[in-house]
């Protein structure tokens, strides 16, 4: 069903900015219950490690939400607590935060993780406990086919990787492409399996076929395979951390065909570490602050007065995630485990800045890509594909 609660509180958040500051998550609080005076929901999100700028903008992007609604006046006439753990950007430290959050916190529900990986950790623990999971930005499709309390406000892979076959194809005009993908990561593996499958499937060749694994920092032997190939373009559905790198060692072998990929090159970081090399590159994403709707230029401004820079799609992806939860939570009358996952379950047409979410019946939500290229050292908007 459609839900004004998103609607009155969205345009709160930039008039109220004095109320947002200072707020910070509580690592411990009463226990939850009917009589609680909070309702207490978890995060987890890599707040340091390796995709640290993942965990902190979704982390950002969650608190503004969470702050917004709280000076609304709360949910059902409480307000809500957030209790965040870092989960270190390792896998083994999802499980620790979830139990914790679930055992010795009481939360009703749990946002996170933006890494696909972390959240296929996660998700069985909160399936078992019952007790609903909304990953703001995790694209696997196997992360909400852990179970029936495991949920998503972002699209997913096979969408993900299909747009961005059809963009190679059709706008890019490339007849043949390497794929550079993490061996390490369930993201990368499965981004680059929709990709390949489309992409041939259209007509196109796949020249070479390159694997790496996550944390490794040369990249010059399967770089150098792939320059043998001779392709149109280059495919690398990695993380930020390695992408900058693979673009600058990719110009240095003198492989100057453009590189693309998806949602996990968007940093504030991938720019500092690729430089001029990733500049004409181009990834697909959930979110542009150049969207001139009043609903994602109220947030935008919110955001950015709050913490001094433009948000990303993890932190729109965060907030979403956040807002959901909390109308899901307004829907069911309270926060009691089954009623909630069923509140989850039958949203229709909630208006996140991230776009229209609806959850489909593997409780995945049908949004539109977005297409941006890096030019001139910033994330510039190209388009926008529908499902």
């Amino acid at each position: 069903m459609k839900s004004n609660f998103f609607l009155t509180v969205v345009w709160l958040v930039a008039a109220v900015p004095v109320l947002l500051t200072g707020c910070s998550p509580s690592s411990s609080s009463p226990s939850t219950s009917q009589d609680s005076p909070t309702i207490k929901i978890g995060e987890f999100a890599s707040l340091t490690g390796s995709e640290a700028t993942f965990g902190q903008s979704s982390h950002q992007g969650t608190q503004l939400a969470v702050d917004a609604i709280n000076a609304a006046g709360g949910v059902l006439g409480k307000p809500l607590e957030l209790i965040t753990e870092d989960d270190l950007s390792q896998a083994g430290q999802p499980a620790v935060a979830v139990r914790k959050l679930i055992a010795s916190d009481s939360v009703v529900a749990v946002l996170g993780e933006v890494a696909s990986s972390r959240s296929l950790e996660a998700a069985p623990i909160c399936q078992e406990y019952k007790v609903p999971m909304i990953s703001p930005a995790s694209t696997n499709p196997r992360v909400t086919q852990v179970g029936d309390y495991i949920f998503r406000v972002c699209f997913i892979d096979p969408f993900q990787g299909t747009v961005m076959a059809d963009f190679a194809l059709n706008t890019l005009h490339l007849k043949s492409v390497a794929v550079l993908s993490d061996v390490r990561s369930d993201y990368s593996l499965g981004l680059a399996r929709f990709f390949k499958e489309r992409f041939v499937s259209a007509g196109g060749r796949i020249v070479a076929d390159e694997n790496y694994s996550g944390g490794d920092k040369d990249f010059s032997a399967q770089l150098t395979s792939i320059k043998a190939a001779n392709p149109d373009g280059v495919f690398v559905p990695g993380y930020y951390t390695e992408v900058g790198l693979i673009a600058l060692q990719s110009r240095q072998l003198g492989l100057s065909v453009p590189m693309f990929g998806g949602d996990g090159w968007e940093s504030s970081s991938l720019v500092p570490i690729g430089g001029q090399a990733l500049e004409g590159d181009y990834f697909s994403t959930h979110f542009s602050p150049d969207d001139s709707s009043p609903m994602v230029q109220s947030f935008v401004k919110a955001y950015t007065q709050r913490y001094g820079q433009i948000p990303d799609a993890m932190a729109a992806l965060g907030y979403d995630s956040a807002f959901l939860l909390a109308d899901a939570i307004k829907r069911a009358g309270g926060a009691e485990g089954s009623k909630l996952r069923d509140a989850l379950a039958a949203t229709t047409n909630f208006p996140g800045v991230t776009g229209s979410i609806t959850m489909d019946s593997h409780r995945d939500a049908s949004k539109p890509a977005v297409i941006l290229t890096i030019s001139g050292g910033h994330f510039k908007y190209v388009k926008t594909i529908a499902p």
